[in-house]
């Protein structure tokens, strides 16, 4: 595999000195920098607009992304020696953002607002994220689906008996969530984004944001999509909450970093506090479960779940102090 991997680094000009697995992908030390290959198996043309971004949020300003690499043929995609297809992309030697480092997080937050500026591109309707609403109303019909089904069996495990217990309040929540979502001017946040051509990350996390030597580069833009920004900065709001278990004065330094630089106006900061009202997280376990053989369940979905209960209460509490004039 390595040696295809120098093939294949070759048909960009580029001379490998040393090769090595790492991220699920192959690195590649090159004079010209890391690089990073990546078997290709998606939509040509999704890839070669999302060389387009990034080539255009580069020109705008924005210093550092996984910029995807043309061969010395002007193609975006490579074959190895046994016709498997790859892509190139720069990488970069630094550390991940650390979710225990304050400074850390408020970084990550600004250089998200910094990329929201200029991440914008006539919109293309083929990429453009589905509806909050359409996605809240599937989730909640399969929430009511994974009840009804532990329901009906007459023996039920742990994880099931813990989840019966407590899908009641998660899909009133839930419900909750689309109810306030039709209230609120989403329509026309998403209406207006679709018109600036505004671009998401789809995958803003601490897992792609590196630190290197004093700067900051974002990683990893195969999730994105034309959609209402907010959706970045509630992903990662929500991730860096549950693992410091709703801090509230972290959440507020958070959108200080990122108001800052881009403000937020009233009907996104409402849109942030619906997207974060949804038990997002307590769906995606009902999901994995209903799309499970549920002969064997692992130890850890009833870690998670008990988890998710457990912190609901700080949950709630933050919840009502996001509706509150006074958290923002």
């Amino acid at each position: 595999m390595y040696n295809c991997g120098i093939g294949v680094v070759e048909q960009y000009g580029l001379t490998a000195e040393n090769i090595y697995r790492g991220r699920g992908a192959l690195l590649c030390e090159t004079k010209e920098g890391l690089k990073i290959l990546k078997e290709f198996g998606g939509a040509y043309n999704k890839l070669a607009m999302q060389r387009e971004l990034q080539e255009h949020v580069c020109e705008a300003g924005f210093p550092r992304t996984d910029r995807i690499l043309m061969n010395q043929e002007g193609e975006i995609i490579s074959a190895d020696s046994e016709g498997t297809m790859y892509y190139v992309r720069n990488w970069f030697r630094g550390r991940e953002c650390d979710t225990k480092s304050v400074s850390d997080i408020r970084r990550g937050a600004l250089e998200l607002a910094k990329l929201h500026k200029v991440m914008h591109l006539p919109a293309a309707l083929e990429y453009t994220r589905e509806s909050l609403v359409t996605e809240y109303t599937r989730h909640n019909a399969e929430i009511r689906r994974v009840r009804k089904f532990i329901l009906k069996k007459r023996r039920k495990n742990a994880f099931e008996d813990r989840m019966l217990s407590c899908t009641g309040e998660f899909l009133e929540q839930g419900e909750e969530a689309l109810e306030a979502l039709k209230a609120s001017d989403y329509e026309s946040l998403r209406i207006q984004a679709l018109q600036e051509g505004s671009i998401c990350h789809g995958e803003y996390n601490q897992h792609n944001i590196l630190f290197c030597d004093g700067t900051v580069a974002v990683t990893n833009f195969g999730r994105w999509s034309f959609d209402v920004q907010v959706s970045d900065l509630y992903q990662y709001l929500r991730k860096i909450m549950e693992k410091h278990n709703w801090d509230l004065r972290l959440a507020a330094q958070i959108l200080d970093s990122y108001e800052k630089e881009r403000p937020l106006s009233a009907a996104e900061r409402r849109n942030l506090g619906i997207r974060l009202l949804y038990p997002w997280k307590f769906w995606k376990l009902a999901n994995g479960y209903a799309g499970s053989s549920k002969a064997w369940i692992s130890e850890k979905n009833l870690e998670k779940l008990e988890q998710i209960a457990g912190q609901r209460e700080c949950w709630k509490k933050f919840i009502k102090k996001l509706f509150s004039d006074s958290f923002f």
